[in-house]
C-alpha cells in the first residue's frame, strides 16, 4: 500500500467539507503503520468517495511480485449502498460484481431463468457456448481482474477462499458499523422447513446444550451430503434440484464450520442455541415415543474466527468506514481486531446544528408493558406534527410492524388516513419507491429503515422515532450479553441506530430536516450513553426541545380542503374518533384479525436482532 497516493486517487475535482483533512488524517494513519483505519465520518462527508481513495493506494500489479496481494476491494453491508455506488459517474471503476440471482441468462428460451438456474448449473457437463458474453460470468471477470473490485458484504465473505476472488492489498467496508452483527447473522445456522430441503423426512431430537447440538450438525451434515452426492450423480436437474442442492451445499459448509469451530480449543467463539417446540405429535431420532425436538438456531457470539477467515485474512490494510462506530476498543473487541493496531480519525460534521433539530414530543414508554396506553398518544401527537407540516413529506420509525400496524389504524381512524401510506415485508423497496417519486406531502409508515436511506431536500423534511431501537431482550445472544453485564453494549447499539435514523432527513449542509422524539425511553438512553455521542450529536441532543404544535385538528392534518391528499392517496379516509381508548382498542381487534395485502409471514432475518414482529 502507498497511503501518499491517496489525493492523486481522490475521484472527485475538488473538496467538499472536511474532505482534504480526512484523506490527510487517514493517510498519516497508514503511515504510522496501522493495520486498520477506522473513518468515522458523519452523513454527508461523502464517505464513498473517500472510500475510492484509499482503495487507489493499493499496490498496483506492476508495483508487485507475482505473489504479492495487488488491488483493492469495496465491500458494504447494504445493497442499497452498492447501487448508490453504480451510478456515481465519480466512481465508475469500482468494479461490480453480484450474486448469481441477480444476472438472468442470455440462452434462447431462457431469458427469465437466473443465472445460479440457468442450464450451466442444470445439466452436469453442459458446455456453455456464450459464457463468455453471460452477464455474470463477464462481470466476474471484469471484477476479479481490475485494480478495484466493489461488492456486497455477503457476496464477499461467501467468496472467502475463493480462487476467483484471493486476497488483496486493500480491503475498504462501508457502512462497516455493524460488522459484528453482520458476521452473526450470516454465520447462524437456521435448522428448520425454510431452510433444510428434506426437513419433514427428519426425526430431530431434543437439544438441550451445545455438544448435543454438535452431535446433531455432524450427522445432519453427512445426511445432507449423501443427498447433495444423489442430486450431483443425476444427468440434469431441475431448477427446484438446482436450488435444493445449492441450499445443500451451504448448509453443509455452515455445519461443518460450527462443528469444527466448537470442538477447536483455541477458537474464542460462543455458541448458543435455541429451539422451538416440536409439532403435536413427534418422536425423537431413535423412533420411540420420547419427546422431540423443533427447528434449531445456532447462533455464534462475537465469531472473531468467522470473521478472520472471511474478513480479516483477505487483505493486508483496511479501512472500515461509518458514522456511528462509537466506541473503538468496543468495536475492536467484538469484531476481533487488536486495537493497538487500530487508528481512529474522525471527520467534523459540517451539517450546522440549528439545520438538524431534535424535538422533545415524548409521550411516554414504549415497552410491551406500557405501549398500550402510550400508542395512542403518540398516534394524536404525530397528527399534530403533521398539522405542523402540512405540505411537506413525513417519515415515521416504526421500528416493528405490531407498531405499524397499530399506528395506521389510529391515523385512519383518526381522519388522517389519505395522506399516510406504509410498506409491506415483501414489497418495501417498491413502496418506498412510489413514496418517494410522489409529489404529495404523505407520511410513510417504516420499518427498519434507519439506515442506507437518502431522503434529501424535499424528499422528506420531518420524521418521528416511535420507539427506541432497544436489542430484543428475548434473543439470546443479547440475554447472554446483559447476564454478564454488558450493558454498555446494550444502549451503544440502540444509541447508534438513532443516530443512524437521524441521517435519512438531512443530507446535505444546506438541507434541514426535523426529528421528533416520541418514546420517552430515548431521552432516558440519551443519558446513559452520553459517553459514547459524538460531539456533533451530543451538540444536537443538548439544542433538544419540546415544540411549539398546534391542538389536535386532523382535517388540518390534510392539504387541501377537501380533506384529500390528491391522486397520490392510498387510503380512504375516516371520521376521526372521540375516544383514544376505544380507537386503539378497535385497532388492535383489526390488526389481530386481518391479513394485510401482500404482507408475509415469514419472519425477517433479522427479526431475532431487531425485533420486527413485536
Amino acid at each position: 500500500m502507498n497511503p501518499d497516493r491517496i489525493f492523486d486517487a481522490f475521484p472527485a475535482p475538488s473538496y467538499r467539507g472536511n474532505q482534504q483533512a480526512a484523506l490527510g488524517d487517514i493517510r498519516d494513519a497508514f503511515e504510522a503503520g496501522n493495520d486498520v483505519v477506522l473513518v468515522r465520518a458523519p452523513t454527508g462527508s461523502g464517505k464513498s468517495l473517500l472510500a475510492r481513495a484509499v482503495a487507489g493506494c493499493a499496490r498496483t500489479a506492476a508495483e508487485g511480485d507475482p505473489v504479492d496481494a495487488t488491488g483493492a476491494y469495496y465491500t458494504t453491508p447494504q445493497v442499497s449502498q452498492l447501487d448508490d455506488v453504480a451510478g456515481d459517474d465519480l466512481l465508475q471503476d469500482l468494479n461490480i460484481i453480484r450474486g448469481k440471482s441477480n444476472y438472468t441468462c442470455i440462452l434462447p428460451g431462457e431469458l427469465d431463468t437466473p443465472v445460479n438456474q440457468a442450464p450451466c448449473v442444470r445439466e452436469r457437463g453442459y458446455d456453455c457456448s456464450v459464457q463468455h458474453r453471460c452477464p455474470y460470468f463477464s462481470d466476474r471477470a471484469i471484477a476479479s481482474n481490475r485494480e478495484i473490485a466493489a461488492m456486497t458484504l455477503a457476496y464477499f465473505m461467501q467468496t472467502a477462499g475463493s480462487d476467483v476472488f484471493r486476497k488483496r492489498d486493500v480491503v475498504v467496508i462501508d457502512e462497516a458499523h455493524g460488522l459484528a452483527e453482520w458476521a452473526e447473522m450470516y454465520a447462524t445456522i437456521q435448522l428448520g422447513p425454510r431452510t433444510v430441503p428434506f426437513w419433514d423426512d427428519l426425526r430431530v431430537p431434543a437439544v438441550d446444550s451445545v455438544e448435543r447440538a454438535v452431535q446433531y450438525a455432524d450427522a445432519l451434515a453427512q445426511q445432507c451430503t449423501r443427498r447433495k452426492d444423489e442430486l450431483l450423480g443425476q444427468q440434469s436437474l431441475s431448477p427446484g434440484e438446482v436450488r435444493e442442492r445449492d441450499r445443500l451445499q451451504e448448509l453443509i459448509g455452515e455445519l461443518e464450520f460450527f462443528v469444527k469451530d466448537y470442538r477447536d480449543p483455541q477458537s474464542p467463539t460462543t455458541w448458543l442455541v435455541d429451539q422451538s417446540e416440536p409439532e403435536t405429535g413427534s418422536t425423537d431420532s431413535s423412533g420411540d415415543d420420547d419427546p422431540a425436538g423443533g427447528p434449531l438456531t445456532i447462533k455464534p457470539m462475537d465469531p472473531e474466527r468467522y470473521l478472520r477467515y472471511t474478513v480479516w485474512d483477505r487483505g493486508n490494510k483496511f479501512a472500515l468506514l461509518s458514522a456511528t462506530i462509537l466506541n473503538k476498543d468496543a468495536f475492536c473487541r467484538h469484531v476481533g481486531l487488536e486495537p493497538s493496531r487500530v487508528a481512529l480519525v474522525d471527520v467534523g460534521h459540517t451539517f450546522p446544528v440549528e439545520n438538524r433539530p431534535l424535538y422533545d414530543v415524548t409521550q411516554g414508554k414504549m415497552t410491551y408493558e406500557e405501549r398500550e396506553e402510550t400508542l395512542p398518544k403518540i398516534a394524536r401527537t404525530i397528527v399534530r406534527i403533521m398539522q405542523n407540516h402540512p405540505d411537506e413529506k413525513g417519515l415515521i420509525h416504526a421500528h416493528s410492524y405490531a407498531i405499524q400496524d397499530e399506528l395506521e389504524s389510529l391515523l385512519t381512524d383518526f381522519g388522517v388516513g389519505n395522506r399516510v401510506r406504509s410498506h409491506t415485508r415483501d414489497d418495501r423497496n417498491a413502496d418506498l419507491e412510489a413514496w418517494k417519486a410522489s409529489d404529495d406531502p404523505d407520511v410513510f409508515l417504516s420499518v427498519k429503515m434507519e439506515e442506507a436511506l437518502d431522503l434529501k431536500g424535499d424528499l422528506c423534511r420531518w420524521q418521528v422515532l416511535c420507539k427506541a431501537p432497544f436489542l430484543n431482550t428475548s434473543d439470546s445472544r443479547v440475554a447472554h450479553r446483559l447476564e454478564s453485564g454488558q450493558w454498555a453494549w446494550y444502549y451503544r447499539a440502540a444509541l447508534r441506530t438513532v443516530i443512524q435514523a437521524c441521517g435519512r432527513v438531512i443530507r446535505a449542509p444546506d438541507d434541514y430536516g426535523s426529528t421528533y422524539v416520541a418514546d420517552s425511553s430515548l431521552l432516558d438512553l440519551f443519558e446513559r450513553a452520553r459517553t459514547d455521542m459524538p460531539d456533533w450529536f451530543a451538540a444536537q441532543v443538548d439544542r433538544l426541545e419540546t415544540p411549539d404544535l398546534p391542538p389536535f385538528e386532523p382535517r388540518t392534518a390534510l392539504n387541501s380542503a377537501d380533506g384529500s391528499t390528491g391522486g397520490g392517496s392510498t387510503r380512504s379516509k375516516t371520521s376521526s374518533s372521540s375516544s383514544e381508548t376505544s380507537t386503539y382498542e378497535r385497532s388492535r381487534n383489526r390488526s389481530g384479525t386481518r391479513s394485510r395485502s401482500g404482507r408475509s409471514s415469514k419472519r425477517s432475518p433479522l427479526a431475532d436482532v431487531w425485533d420486527t414482529d413485536g
